[in-house]
């Protein structure tokens, strides 16, 4: 039962812990002590080392790690035209941290041409071998909703409509854009799902005069517009997440408030699901998953902190999983990135890798 197209009964979400080597030569950068091409060769050599390791495990997908960006959303919402990211006074709140203090405003119309992300993935692809190459990105509706309409420019955007119907077409040309670049596994990476399934951000969402079912409608149609039309050799994930910043989070809630619009109409062909925790809920949602190509990847393994779980227990959770959907609809792989942000999650490489090592090993024995 293992797959031969992503993703993969073995996978992983994205993100890897940035090496020192990239540390010390972004703080040189910020000196003046080294020149962006400097920098991005050590990002080259870096991403060539890390990616040989994922082969090396035997992982059939390898990522660049996102070891050239600080953020795993903000720089490549920078890199579209009509957006521009600023300091502010605070960060976002996680349980008990906050981020560095940035965000992004729309000053213009929105569209994807000429970003510099493109070239970051030719190079992956160049050196990814027989690996299936995955880049990751983050999702249209992360854009909208963490500034809302106070963070659009309303002589730009005096309706939101117009808005919204960039929004999808800059993300459907950008996944023509990647896929014309070669790539053939794409994520969109997505937090705004798991808050809608919050009590506490629902309350939020209704405090600025939003609805939160009907934000769901939106985003599922910019989604599904976005899309629209894709070839049918690119396979498309959306990555559900709760928070990852130095292995805290924000947001608590099974997936039922949004299974039924994210699971029963969202036309991707993979839905990665945080489910390490008692945060994410039970599995009774993945019925909304209709029988057929659509994968469930479950992120039973957390990316939070280096302890390894027990090999029995992950099979036995898989097990239950399948009350709701078949195994053959399954797939594994930690609940997130090890480093959403440049700062990383609390562990060590070598236990990231060991995480890496208990996915593979779980999944031959699970299929």
């Amino acid at each position: 039962m293992q797959r031969n197209r992503p993703p993969f009964r073995a996978d992983v979400v994205g993100s890897l812990l940035r090496p020192e080597a990239i540390k010390q030569a972004r703080r040189q950068l910020q000196q003046g002590d080294i020149t962006p091409a400097e920098l991005r060769a050590v990002e080259d050599n870096e991403i060539r080392r890390v990616v040989a390791q994922q082969r090396e495990l035997g992982l059939q997908v390898v990522t660049d790690g996102e070891f050239r960006r600080a953020w795993w959303h903000f720089d490549f919402f920078e890199g579209l035209d009509g957006v521009e990211g600023y300091d502010v006074d605070q960060g976002i709140q996680f349980s008990g941290v906050q981020t560095k203090a940035r965000s992004i405003k729309v000053t213009g119309r929105v569209a994807f041409r000429h970003h510099p992300m493109l070239e970051d993935f030719r190079f992956l692809q160049s050196v990814a071998g027989d690996a299936v190459a995955k880049m990751t990105i983050p999702s249209p509706s992360v854009m909208h909703f963490r500034g809302g309409r106070g963070a659009i420019d309303a002589k730009v955007y005096p309706d939101l409509a117009e808005y919204f119907a960039d929004l999808a077409q800059a993300w459907h040309d950008a996944i023509r854009a990647f896929y014309d670049a070669g790539c053939r596994y794409l994520q969109l990476d997505d937090t705004v799902w798991a808050y809608l399934c919050s009590t506490d951000q629902q309350r939020q969402i209704r405090e600025r005069g939003e609805d939160p079912e009907q934000l769901a409608r939106i985003y599922a149609d910019v989604l599904n517009k976005a899309l629209a039309g894709k070839p049918a050799d690119l396979v498309v994930s959306l990555h559900v997440c709760r928070g990852n910043f130095r292995s805290t989070w924000i947001s608590e809630g099974g997936y039922e408030p949004v299974a039924p619009i994210l699971f029963g109409e969202v036309k991707v062909d993979a839905f990665f699901l945080e489910y390490d925790t008692e945060r994410a809920g039970g599995f009774e949602p993945l019925r909304f998953i209709k029988p057929g190509h659509q994968q469930a990847v479950l992120g039973l393994i957390t990316s939070k902190s280096g302890d390894l779980e027990d090999p029995g227990a992950v099979l036995a959770r898989l097990r239950e999983a399948t009350r709701y959907v078949g195994l053959e609809q399954l797939c594994l792989s930690p609940q997130c990135g090890f480093a959403s942000t440049e700062e990383g999650n609390r562990l060590t490489e070598e236990q990231q890798w060991d995480k890496l090592r208990l996915v593979l090993d779980v999944s031959r024995r699970a299929w």
